[in-house]
C-alpha cells in the first residue's frame, strides 16, 4: 500500500455524524481537526449523505482545505494540488443498529458461542433461542415472528454429532415464516454455524425459504471455539441486507475506499489492536443514552456484550429498575427519598437531552452511571468466559483454588488499563469525577491505568485500524486516549482506620489508612519506579501481605490510591455511609452540593 498522508473518517450515529481528518505530521499520524452534523438518516433528506458533506464541510473550514468537489463528493485520491484525502473510511449505528436473534441446541454451550459470535460482530441480540430453554416449540416460533430480526444465526452441535436437533431447528424456523425488520419482500438472512454433518439437511429445509449462507462450525469441538468466520459472515449480510435499506447507504457505499463498518464493531477492533500493539489486557465502557457497550481482551481473547436496557437518558428507568432506589441511592453523598430520586429519573427519561441543572442533581445522575456500568459489568462477566462443557485437566492447586470450567475471563488483578467513554464520563465537568465513576463501578485490583475517550472517535480509529493499525494505535495513544492516572487498589479486608498501604516513589513515602482513598497530583507522562506495601493479608498483585515494585503512571488526575477495600461496601446505616462518601468526595477534591 502506497504511504497515506491524509485520512478522513466519519461515524454515522442515530443523531449526530462525526468527522475527523488525520494526517502525518513529522513521521507520525495525529488528529488534525473534527467536523459534526445533525444525522439525516429521516425525513426530509432521507439521505445518510446529506449529514456526512455537512460534517465533512465542517473539517474542510477548520483544515482550510478542499475536501469535497464541485458534485459535494468526498475527493480521493488526494491530488497534487493539495485538495482531498488519500482515503475516506466511515462506520455507522444510524437506523437501530444491527437486531439478531441467535439459536443453539444448548442453551449453555452452542447457544453462548453464538451470542459472543454475534455481539462481538457489533449486534444488540434480541432473544436466545436454545432446545433446552424452557419455552415450548409454538413460544419460540410466536416470538420470532413478534421480533422480526435484521438476522437469524444458528449454531449447534459439535463436528460428527447430533443432526437431528439442528433439522428440528430448522424446521422451527420455517414455521415461524420470519419477515426481516428492513426491506419489504426481501429474504431474512439466516447463517448456519453449527455441525458440519447437518449442512445438507438444514439447506433442503431452509434454501429456498431464507437467505442462507453457511459458514465454519462455533464449536467445531467442545474444546475449541471458531467465532471468525460467523462474525465475518454477519458483517457482510449486515452491509448488504440492513446498510442497504437505510437511506442514502448505497451513495456512501460508493465513497468509501474500504467497506463500512457497524460503530460497535469498530469500537471492538480499536480495543482489539491496542490491546495486541501495546501487549495488554483492556476494559472499555461506552455508557450512553439507551444502552451500554463493554468490551474487554483479557489473554488475546476479545469479548463485547450490549447493555440494552442500561443507558443515561431512554433506558434510565431500567437502571432504577434493576438497581432500585436504594442501589443508586447509596452513591448520592447525601440522603434522597425514593420518591425525589425516582420523580428525577423519569424527568430525564422524558426529556433526554437535559442536563443536570445543579451540583445535586449532577451528584444523583453519576449515581445512575455507576450503577449503569456496575450492572453491564456484570453481565459481561457471565459471557465473558472460558468453554463450558469442556474436561479440563487441574493440577491440586487448581482445584484448591476451585476455578471451575466456564469461569469467567475477567480477571481484574492482571488488567492494564480501563477506558471510559459516552458523554457521562468524556463530558463530567472535572476528570476526577470520570475517574471516581470508573473507580466505584469497576472496582480494579492492584495496578490499573483509568482512560477516558476524548471526544469519542472510537469508532473511527476502529475502522481504519482494519486497513492501518499503527496509524490508528498512534492516534489513539495520542489524541483520544486521555490517560487519567494510575489506581493502586489493595484486595481483602483490614481493620478500619490501620494503615493498610504504603507506597513509596519520588523520595517520598505515602500511607493510607483501611477505608480511606487518597490523590497523589502527578502529571501526563510522569512515571515513577514504586514500592506498594500491603498490610495484613491484603494483596496488590504478589500475594497477600508481600511487596511489589511496579512502575506508575500520573494523568490529567494523578494517582489515587484506593484502600477501601475489595469488594467496596458501604456502611448500612445512611448517616454513616453518607460521612464516608462526604470523606472519600473532600479526598478527591470534589463538592458535593
Amino acid at each position: 500500500m502506497a504511504e497515506l498522508k491524509s485520512i478522513l473518517a466519519t461515524d454515522c450515529g442515530s443523531t449526530t455524524t462525526k468527522a475527523i481528518l488525520i494526517e502525518k505530521q513529522d513521521g507520525e499520524y495525529r488528529l488534525v481537526v473534527r467536523g459534526e452534523a445533525p444525522t439525516t438518516v429521516e425525513a426530509p433528506f432521507d439521505d445518510v449523505t446529506v449529514g456526512v458533506v455537512n460534517a465533512v464541510g465542517e473539517v474542510e473550514e477548520l483544515a482550510r482545505r478542499r475536501i469535497l468537489d464541485e458534485n459535494n463528493h468526498i475527493i480521493t485520491p488526494a491530488r497534487d494540488d493539495g485538495s482531498g484525502v488519500d482515503v475516506y473510511l466511515s462506520t455507522s449505528s444510524a437506523g437501530g443498529g444491527l437486531q439478531m436473534t441467535v439459536a443453539g441446541v444448548v442453551k449453555a454451550m452452542s447457544a453462548e458461542s453464538a451470542e459472543r459470535a454475534a455481539l462481538g460482530a457489533g449486534a444488540i441480540i434480541i432473544d436466545v433461542i436454545a432446545v433446552d430453554d424452557g419455552r415450548k416449540d409454538y413460544e419460540k416460533v410466536r416470538r420470532i415472528r413478534e421480533l422480526r430480526p435484521d438476522m437469524i444465526l444458528c449454531s449447534g452441535g459439535t463436528d460428527g454429532g447430533t443432526v437431528k436437533h439442528l433439522v428440528e431447528m430448522a424446521e422451527m424456523l420455517i414455521s415461524a415464516d420470519p419477515k426481516p425488520r428492513l426491506g419489504i419482500g426481501l429474504q431474512l438472512p439466516v447463517i448456519y454455524a453449527g455441525n458440519k454433518e447437518a449442512r445438507e439437511p438444514v439447506k433442503e429445509i431452509l434454501a429456498d425459504k431464507v437467505d442462507l449462507k453457511v459458514v465454519d462450525n462455533l464449536r467445531p469441538t467442545l474444546e475449541r471455539e471458531n467465532l471468525d468466520p460467523a462474525r465475518e459472515a454477519i458483517h457482510e449480510l449486515f452491509l448488504q441486507h440492513v446498510m442497504q435499506q437505510a437511506p442514502g447507504y448505497g451513495k456512501l457505499s460508493d465513497w468509501v475506499s474500504s467497506g463500512i463498518m457497524s460503530t460497535p464493531n469498530a469500537v471492538g477492533k480499536i480495543i482489539q489492536t491496542v490491546a495486541d500493539q501495546l501487549n495488554i489486557d483492556v476494559l472499555a465502557a461506552d455508557i450512553g443514552g439507551a444502552t451500554t457497550d463493554v468490551f474487554s481482551v483479557f489473554g488475546g481473547i476479545y469479548n463485547r456484550t450490549v447493555s440494552a436496557n442500561l443507558g443515561m437518558s431512554y433506558s434510565i428507568c431500567n437502571v432504577l429498575a434493576e438497581a432500585g432506589t436504594m442501589g443508586i441511592g447509596r452513591w448520592t453523598p447525601f440522603e434522597v427519598d425514593d420518591a425525589g430520586l425516582r420523580n428525577a429519573l423519569r424527568n430525564k427519561m422524558i426529556r433526554p437531552t437535559t442536563v443536570p441543572q445543579c451540583l445535586r442533581d449532577l451528584r444523583i445522575e453519576q449515581a445512575v452511571s455507576r450503577e449503569a456500568l456496575r450492572l453491564a459489568f456484570e453481565h459481561h462477566k457471565t459471557l465473558a468466559r472460558s468453554l463450558k462443557g469442556v474436561q479440563t485437566v487441574r493440577t491440586i492447586g487448581e482445584i484448591m483454588d476451585q476455578k471451575e470450567t466456564g469461569g469467567t475471563l475477567v480477571d481484574l488483578m492482571n488488567l492494564n488499563m480501563i477506558v471510559g467513554s459516552g458523554g457521562v464520563l468524556s463530558h463530567a465537568p472535572r476528570r476526577v469525577e470520570a475517574a471516581y465513576m470508573m473507580l466505584d463501578a469497576f472496582q480494579p485490583e492492584g495496578i490499573t491505568m483509568l482512560a477516558v475517550d476524548s471526544i469519542f472517535m472510537m469508532p473511527q480509529l476502529g475502522v481504519l485500524s482494519a486497513i492501518h493499525p499503527e496509524a490508528a494505535a498512534q492516534v489513539f495513544e495520542r489524541d483520544c486516549l486521555i490517560k487519567l492516572g494510575s489506581v493502586i487498589a489493595p484486595v481483602g479486608r483490614h481493620k478500619p482506620g490501620e494503615t493498610a498501604c504504603t507506597v513509596s516513589f519520588n523520595g517520598e513515602t505515602h500511607e493510607v489508612a483501611y477505608g480511606s482513598l487518597k490523590l497523589i497530583p502527578l502529571g501526563l507522562g510522569e512515571k515513577y519506579k514504586a514500592t506498594i506495601k500491603p498490610a495484613g493479608k491484603l494483596n496488590v498483585g504478589a500475594g497477600r501481605g508481600r511487596e511489589l515494585a511496579a512502575e506508575i503512571e500520573g494523568g490529567a488526575v494523578g494517582v489515587i490510591i484506593d484502600c477501601r477495600g475489595r469488594p467496596l461496601n458501604l456502611p448500612e446505616s445512611p448517616k454513616n455511609r453518607v460521612e464516608k462518601l462526604l470523606e472519600w468526595h473532600a479526598a478527591l477534591g470534589l463538592e458535593t452540593e
